[in-house]
């Protein structure tokens, strides 16, 4: 795994804080198949930390451990300073947990499921009415409280489920692939919620995705592959890895345009349609750039380094869509815990 140094981030100091999460080499086999290899990292208290990895890389498994749903195979993870395998029901009081798939009952309202998790959870019945005022209100759905939750779009359930996630005040919130299946704008919203929630509750957040746009909210990212975290650090730190902005340019003349950039030290060099230079601020650099060329450019391009970038550099593929053994549903793992 490639650990960026943030000792000039300002983020090294967090992390020197007790840690919310906790994980030390650890892993997960089916059988000869090992899901999560020997993983280790740690998340700061109020911290905003994603998993990004495409379907099957074991972004679900992990969570599944950590959340106490899956015993690891090997290694250690503590959440708030308790481990998971020794004191799973510290744990569980202590995370909320929002599944990839809906786990509300849509035949009760919305403040009656999330008087249903008080009850489950053990919030005091003198502090239920106001913890349920305040999540509705922290994810504004104050003014559906009373309605069916059949009745709600998609984006409103699962914003009811943050909020139900909420209520009992975890020290860490875990988002598994929270938004797939929303559109854009419902994304966003859910997303300035969640911060919201942050800022003024001092959750931990810990999310999973395969959207970059979503990852990029992250105060740092651990990009995962095959069971393995290749790559961690802030969003700008794993952006500056790729280096510089790319410029390419169409010309009537590739050849020519190449040989005078090379000539003006510029670091450039022959693409399938025109010539590709490397350099730092690429939108500032355009006018020098095609002074350089002397005329005869049909088009300009510029890149700067994106999160796809990152991805592509440090697993050689794009983020992909990979079939992947069909996790328990949100349901079935909710019996589970509840057995437990």
């Amino acid at each position: 795994m490639v650990e960026l140094d943030r000792a000039e981030t300002g983020t090294g100091d967090r992390e020197l804080a007790p840690a919310a999460v906790e994980v030390e080499h650890l892993t997960k086999s089916f059988g000869a198949t090992r899901a999560v290899n020997g993983v280790s990292f740690r998340v700061a208290p109020g911290e905003i930390f994603a998993f990004l990895g495409p379907n099957g890389a074991g972004k679900s498994t992990t969570i599944n451990m950590l959340c106490t749903l899956a015993a690891p195979t090997g290694g250690t993870a503590r959440i708030d300073g308790y481990d998971v395998a020794t004191q799973p029901n510290d744990v569980r009081r202590r995370i909320g947990l929002v599944f990839q798939e809906q786990t509300l009952d849509d035949q009760l309202t919305a403040e009656e499921n999330l008087r249903f998790h008080a009850v489950l959870y053990g919030v005091p019945h003198a502090d239920r009415r106001a913890r349920i005022t305040r999540v509705l209100e922290l994810v504004k759905l104050s003014d559906r409280a009373g309605d069916l939750v059949s009745t709600f779009s998609g984006g409103m359930a699962r914003r009811l489920e943050i909020a139900r996630g909420m209520l009992h005040t975890p020290a860490v919130l875990f988002l598994d692939e929270p938004t797939i299946g929303l559109d854009p704008q419902t994304r966003a919203l859910m997303w300035d919620d969640v911060s919201t929630m942050r800022t003024e509750e001092g959750v931990t957040v810990f999310l999973t995705t395969h959207y970059m746009d979503e990852a990029e909210i992250a105060d740092r990212i651990a990009i995962i592959d095959h069971g393995v975290i290749v790559a961690l650090g802030t969003p700008e730190e794993l952006k500056a890895v790729i280096g510089a902005d790319t410029v390419d340019l169409h010309t009537d003349d590739d050849d020519r345009a190449l040989a005078g950039l090379r000539e003006a030290g510029e670091r450039v060099e022959r693409v399938a349609e025109g010539v590709r230079v490397f350099t730092a601020d690429g939108e500032a650099r355009v006018p020098r750039l095609l002074e350089l060329v002397g005329g005869g450019v049909t088009s300009v391009h510029v890149h700067r380094p994106t999160l796809e970038d990152v991805f592509l550099h440090y697993t050689g593929r794009e983020i992909r869509e990979d079939e992947a053994p069909a996790p328990l549903t949100g349901r079935a793992r909710a019996r589970r815990a509840h057995r437990r």
